[in-house]
């Protein structure tokens, strides 16, 4: 008998596929948690500060307007200003 058996994978082998490079790097929320209403519930993206490092958005309940949270967009490469 073979001291290996062959249908027992070797623990360096994953289960896990690889990630792949940039396959989830930004998310957007559809629904949040509103203090106010005290219930997820969706939300609306609104533009707030365009930043050096990266446009800052904020969320807003789609009921009571409150914002429910912020994000900070860094896609694109920051801008160099020569003075």
């Amino acid at each position: 008998m073979s001291a290996l058996n062959r249908y027992v994978k070797s623990p360096l082998t994953s289960l896990r596929p690889t990630p792949q490079e940039g396959a989830y790097k930004e998310f957007d929320a559809t629904e949040l948690y509103c203090p106010r209403c005290r219930r997820a519930v969706p939300v609306r993206k609104r533009l707030l500060l365009v930043l050096p490092e990266g446009d800052k958005y904020e969320y807003l309940c789609a009921f009571c307007s409150s914002t429910v949270g912020t994000k900070i967009s860094r896609g694109q490469p920051p801008v160099r200003l020569i003075v």
